[in-house]
């Protein structure tokens, strides 16, 4: 049977590699959210953009075939 000292310090090291693995949990998970802010900024800008081109292929069909011609479903 081990000794308390001996339990104690494994359980020390234990909870020492424990928090190491957390505190490198938690720098990914930060990581991520950073990412994933980015990704959400991109996709809103990608969106934007997108409106705005079917506004202008709208608008160039309207010239091209005249009102009330063919229209495209957005």
């Amino acid at each position: 049977m081990a000794s308390p000292e001996l339990t104690i310090l494994e359980l020390a090291s234990e909870v020492t590699d424990l928090r190491l693995q957390l505190a490198e949990i938690q720098e990914q998970c930060i990581e991520m959210a950073v990412d994933a802010g980015q990704l959400h900024e991109e996709i809103r800008t990608l969106r934007r953009e997108l409106k705005t081109t079917r506004r202008e292929r709208d608008g160039y069909l309207e010239r091209l075939c005249g009102r009330g011609g063919a229209r495209t479903a957005a």
